[in-house]
């Protein structure tokens, strides 16, 4: 065990060095058992943060991020926070003001962080396989950046969703084994298709018996800006 911690430790310090001598614009932690960000990185990297604009962290141990971290790291475009512990996020990734993308994907949220909603050029937020129930469909549609929200594996609220659709044309994404977790019913302007993975406008009643080949004769040729993958 001790073994494994110290090489651990060794390796971070070691890609912590790569990014300094090579004035590299990544963090890349992504499986180093961390179980909380070490506060001397933020010395060894004090003269080259505002030039680190992509940040790995994914698989380690994490339950938290602290406020501190968002500000030092404001530069970010993307953020890889996939396969940790964590259930929210600090008041202060509101500063992330350039952030396109982040990976909270298999950690322990179950509410939404609504945060992010208020970051001007965030295009994709993957939180797939948490606990998320209740999605802010409103903020989220009012984001001037937002292509893809991934909800996938989530225990969702499907009322929760009703509003997401009228005046939007989505891009969505399937498991085919899984087809929607929303009743169809619900939704009298789309359709989810599983062939080409889209969510299309329709002017007249769903079919009764829905088949992914009718699907996919709906959703021919379409395109579309946005996406929510459920």
């Amino acid at each position: 065990m001790l073994k494994k911690m110290g090489e651990a430790v060794a390796r971070v310090a070691r890609k912590v060095n790569e990014t300094v001598e090579t004035d590299s614009d990544t963090l890349d932690l992504a499986g180093c058992q961390l179980v909380s960000f070490p506060v001397a990185i933020y010395k060894v990297l004090r003269n080259v943060v505002r030039h680190i604009h992509f940040i790995d962290l994914s698989n380690n141990e994490l339950h938290s991020l602290t406020n501190k971290f968002m500000t030092t790291f404001s530069h970010l475009r993307e953020l890889y926070l996939e396969g940790n512990a964590l259930y929210k996020l600090p008041d202060e990734v509101s500063s992330l003001h350039l952030l396109k993308i982040i990976n909270l994907s298999r950690n322990q949220f179950r509410d939404f962080p609504e945060k992010l909603t208020a970051l001007p050029a965030l295009e994709t937020i993957n939180l797939e396989e948490n606990l998320i129930v209740d999605v802010p469909v409103e903020k989220l549609d009012a984001m001037p950046s937002l292509k893809c929200v991934n909800l996938r594996l989530n225990p969702l609220n499907a009322e929760h969703l009703q509003p997401w659709v009228p005046g939007r044309i989505w891009h969505a994404q399937f498991r085919a084994q899984a087809f929607c977790s929303i009743p169809l019913s619900r939704h009298k302007d789309v359709i989810f298709c599983l062939h080409t993975q889209e969510v299309l406008p329709v002017q007249r009643e769903i079919p009764s018996l829905l088949t992914s080949e009718n699907l996919a004769r709906e959703a021919f040729g379409l395109k579309t800006d946005k996406k929510i993958v459920i």
